[in-house]
């Protein structure tokens, strides 16, 4: 049972309203924060209200609030000042992956609130050592990783910096499980956490299968969501050795390590796309082509999807009272 904390009693900060800003402001508002967004650009931050209220909208369809949408709104401020974050107890950060803007962003939010007041960085790779650099409190500066879309999925990594005090992660821990997380904890700091770096490892093979005329992209898609889709969301990768049997995977792996792609460049696909524009359904322009409204109609089933996988998930344990087998200290 998660620990017993008033989060109603309990003012957030959420700075920087873009499509993340946006999800996790609705996921502290479903928990019962009263939260304060900020973002500079004022059509940003009435695109952000309407963002938010739909996604409270969906949630109270979904019986994820305990309150109507509308009533859950009356909780949520905008401004264009960071000042105004200074009754929050705790804050996030969510603008683009940016090491030397997030470093400018907390000082701003540094001089707002209180020296105790946790400052969390939802960032995807930038090591969280980097930004408490210069920083006046780097006791109190965290990672908080969060998944898109964030109201929804139960994923979340706390990470701690070199200087983050175990007491602030124990604190954020606590709070994730009333955002509706089942968080991971990185003890150290290490560039793009858990989730990233496996998951790049995985774009990077998967790109050079195509890239060498192996596969299509719609035939790496569809193997991985037809392998790896059907069980990763009830077992991690560990757990699923153990329940497929161990052995064969370290005989597997003697043979394919060594030919799998240790490439250190940007696949040219990638940086092909990423150079032209491209933005994925954003834009309606990625590895696929969407003609007219399929990026919207993606957009929507993918909502819908992490609606009905959270439901489905939540009736399997994240663990039945087991535990990993601990590597033997050296004496």
């Amino acid at each position: 049972m998660p620990e017993k904390l008033d989060v109603g009693r309990m003012p957030a900060g959420v700075a920087g309203l873009g499509l993340m800003g946006a999800s996790i402001t609705a996921c502290l508002l479903s928990a019962g924060h009263p939260v304060t967004g900020v973002e500079k650009d004022a059509g940003q931050r009435s695109t952000a209200r309407r963002r938010i209220a739909s996604l409270l909208r969906k949630m109270g369809q979904e019986n994820l609030l305990r309150a109507p949408g509308d009533e859950v709104m009356q909780r949520f401020r905008t401004t264009g000042d960071v000042a105004e974050l200074g009754e929050s107890e705790i804050v996030i950060e969510s603008i683009s992956e940016n090491g030397v803007q997030k470093q400018k962003l907390i000082e701003s939010i540094e001089g707002a609130v209180g020296r105790h007041v946790p400052i969390g960085c939802n960032t995807s790779a930038i090591p969280i050592s980097i930004l408490q650099k210069e920083t006046r409190h780097p006791k109190r500066i965290l990672g908080i990783h969060w998944a898109e879309p964030a109201h929804t999925t139960r994923f979340l990594e706390v990470i701690c910096g070199n200087d983050t005090s175990p007491a602030v992660a124990r604190r954020v821990l606590a709070l994730s499980r009333h955002w509706g997380k089942e968080p991971t904890f990185l003890r150290r700091d290490i560039r793009g956490f858990i989730t990233n770096r496996c998951f790049y490892a995985l774009i990077r093979e998967a790109l050079y299968l195509v890239e060498n005329g192996y596969a299509t992209v719609a035939d790496v898609d569809r193997s991985l969501r037809n392998d790896l889709g059907y069980w990763i969301t009830f077992a991690g990768p560990f757990r699923f050795m153990d329940l497929t049997g161990l052995p064969a995977y370290a005989t597997v792996a003697n043979d394919l390590f060594p030919e799998l792609s240790n490439a250190t460049e940007v696949p040219a696909t990638l940086k092909r796309l990423a150079q032209s524009g491209a933005k994925g359904v954003s834009n309606a322009r990625g590895f696929y082509k969407y003609r007219d409204g399929q990026a919207e109609r993606w957009e929507k089933l993918f909502l819908d999807f992490s609606y009905r996988i959270r439901t489905l998930a939540q009736e399997y344990p994240e663990d039945i009272g087991d535990r990993p087998t601990s590597r033997r200290r050296k004496p």
